[in-house]
């Protein structure tokens, strides 16, 4: 049976969000957005239209969210109040217990996303590292983990380039993670080097082998974000694609590759960005599909730079080191750490799974972004 302070925890708790979401404000603000969708005009600019109904349901999930932790607090009270008078069980009231601080842990956490990239979809890139057959095969069960998550979290997802194994597993893979909720806000945790610990099945001898993967993860930005491309620096060829994703496209050159040259505005170095697609027969489309990766990539490497600044202002209040080991995934003794946030787990199975909610909230919780403003 919960204690008054646990009540008192979740109460206080419900009171704070109210307070950190501004509800009161975003009442008014819903009201005001939701009478601009109501003009007798109002669809003649489709576009315009489209981004203002989002804009919409988005203040309003917001709103429903926290009428949702308000409601299980309320109902917490009167069950407890209830219970003293024999009227409630106390499985009942610990069960209402657990359903309103799950509801109370998740909206703390979707507040931890306050970055203008964080609702965005994600591209995620994963490179297996040097090893061979060990380190790719280790890739393979990342791409796995990864679309089990996105599966899960309602999230589409599509491979725009891959590239086999050289006996098992993937060199790399390209996917895009769309249609859900914060995608990259969620993922962002993500970046960095993962590292694998297990007996190989590729080892003749039963050793233990160590194998690496990075990962990289990038708001996939869409047309309302302005980012500039210089066509000057642009260039395109074609190829026959092959392998997964290509095996029905190999008899046209429907693969593309695309290739920019980046220049730092801070050292003035210049770097090749290389980007390659091969999601569909459709070369125009694979163009299309590359030019938004690039888009992409310059956008994220903007705000790198702006987290960066952020980051000396602020006395390095959280570490931005994207290519650091972030993650050890040691099989044979059932445990999987994050050495970020010391968070660990022995359910092995279920992370690779796509079970790794609670590392992405340890990380979040751990290192928060604070607002622009």
């Amino acid at each position: 049976m919960i204690t008054s302070d646990q009540l008192k925890d979740v109460l206080d708790r419900a009171d704070q969000l109210k307070h950190y979401l501004k509800i009161d404000e975003k009442k008014i603000e819903y009201e005001e957005e939701d009478l601009r969708t109501q003009a007798p005009d109002f669809w003649q600019d489709q576009k315009r239209a489209e981004e203002q109904m989002k804009k919409v349901k988005g203040i309003k999930k917001w709103l429903d969210g926290y009428q949702a932790v308000r409601t299980a607090a309320d109902e917490l009270q009167l069950a407890f109040d209830f219970y003293k008078e024999d009227m409630v069980t106390e499985e009942e009231v610990d069960q209402l217990y657990r359903s309103a601080i799950e509801l109370i842990e998740n909206l703390e956490l979707k507040n931890m996303l306050r970055q203008k990239e964080d609702p965005m979809d994600a591209v995620l890139k994963i490179n297996s590292g040097a090893g061979g057959t060990e380190s790719q095969d280790w890739a393979s069960m990342l791409m796995r983990m990864y679309q089990r998550w996105a599966e899960a979290h309602g999230h589409k997802v599509s491979i725009s380039d891959l590239q086999d194994g050289d006996e098992a597993g993937i060199k790399s893979v390209t996917m895009q993670i769309e249609g859900g909720e914060y995608a990259y806000g969620y993922l962002k945790s993500e970046n960095g080097v993962h590292r694998l610990v297990r007996v190989s099945p590729f080892n003749a001898q039963g050793k233990r082998m160590t194998s690496f993967a990075s990962v990289f993860v990038t708001p996939l930005v869409d047309d309302t974000i302005e980012v500039y491309v210089d066509p000057a620096k642009l260039s395109w060829d074609t190829f026959r694609s092959s392998g997964a994703g290509g095996q029905n496209v190999n008899k046209v050159e429907s693969g593309v590759r695309l290739r920019y040259w980046y220049t730092d505005p801070d050292t003035g170095e210049e770097e090749e960005i290389l980007i390659e697609n091969t999601e569909t027969r459709d070369q125009p489309k694979n163009k299309e599909r590359a030019m938004a990766l690039l888009r992409s990539q310059l956008y994220d490497r903007a705000m790198q730079k702006r987290l960066e600044a952020q980051a000396k202002i602020e006395a390095g209040k959280k570490k931005i080191e994207w290519g650091s080991q972030i993650r050890s995934y040691v099989f044979d003794d059932r445990r999987v750490k994050d050495h970020r946030t010391n968070y660990q787990t022995s359910d092995v199975d279920g992370v690779m799974d796509g079970k790794i909610d609670e590392f992405i909230k340890a990380y979040l919780m751990e290192f928060p972004v604070n607002d622009e403003e």
